[in-house]
């Protein structure tokens, strides 16, 4: 079945705008849509387990690192710093919001109904994902802000003058705003679309980001607890935003006691065919991909 086309329109600012706002009317109606017509059958995780294990883990660094790493800041070689401050800069937010936001962007500005299937699919996909990054680093990066301003914990540049537990509640005051790491909160959120996406190398992106996020401690700027549970909490958020998204069908699809599994049709290169030996599930989670992304 061919994609529908409209008739070729002339590209002014009033066309543009007329088919961003399609475009977004549009999207909001498949995913209210999905939400409507799909249970919401989430899997069962022991969410209160899983968060015992984190406040545990988070309270005994802060018991046995955290004056530790107090009494070390400013003693680390001074070469071993500079590499950890080069390293450090990529647990900030915007390498991954502002890219995201971008291609949102594009994609609302995109005449999806010009496009060929095979490239409908490509930019169906890298809306997903950037609807996913967006989500998991977005949301939990406010929700720690909220959390580090609240509790307005000292960082450790401050532990000869103040130790290393001095609260300083709503100081609003980035001097006060060490736990929980934002840096290590977005390297958690990675993690979480990384072990998503790659179930089988989580250990991979286990090592790198959780090394991304010990930077924090090296270069001043927090205490090992505070790397621990803002890893922790943005991890988390990635896998809610995966568990919705598997819900709606976008990226994922839904297990009943397992964590989403990412769906055949998704992937950031361009799609192949739909090859005769591929299994009824994929032809049928591709006829589903295309039918979302064939804008109505």
């Amino acid at each position: 079945m061919l994609i529908r086309s409209r008739p070729v329109m002339p590209v002014t600012p009033r066309a543009v705008f007329r088919r961003s706002l399609g475009n977004f009317r549009d999207t909001m109606r498949i995913v209210g849509r999905r939400f409507a017509v799909r249970p919401a059958n989430y899997p069962h995780i022991p969410w209160a387990v899983w968060a015992l294990a984190w406040v545990l883990l988070t309270a005994a660094v802060f018991l046995r690192l955290d004056r530790a790493a107090g009494i070390l800041w400013g003693e680390w070689p001074r070469g071993f710093v500079h590499f950890t401050e080069f390293f450090t800069v990529f647990g900030l937010g915007g390498w991954y919001l502002i890219p995201s936001a971008l291609l949102l962007l594009a994609a609302n500005l995109t005449d999806w109904r010009s496009l060929s299937r095979r490239s409908l699919m490509l930019v169906y996909n890298w809306t997903c994902f950037a609807f996913l990054v967006l989500g998991a680093t977005g949301l939990s990066g406010l929700t720690v802000n909220l959390l580090k301003y609240g509790i307005g914990r000292a960082r450790p540049i401050y532990f000869n003058n103040l130790g290393d537990l001095s609260l300083h509640p709503f100081a609003m005051d980035a001097r006060f705003a060490s736990f929980p790491s934002g840096h290590a909160t977005t390297m958690g959120a990675v993690f979480g679309i990384l072990l998503l996406l790659f179930p089988k190398r989580w250990y991979v992106a286990l090592a790198v980001t959780s090394c991304i996020a010990s930077t924090r401690v090296f270069v001043g700027a927090h205490y090992p607890s505070d790397t621990v549970a803002g890893f922790g909490l943005g991890c988390a958020f990635a896998i809610v935003c995966g568990l919705v998204f598997a819900r709606l069908g976008f990226i994922f699809r839904r297990t009943s006691t397992k964590l989403p599994v990412r769906k055949g049709t998704f992937s950031l290169l361009p799609l192949a065919a739909v090859k005769p030996n591929r299994s009824a599930r994929e032809r049928s989670e591709r006829a589903e991909d295309i039918v979302a992304a064939d804008r109505p």
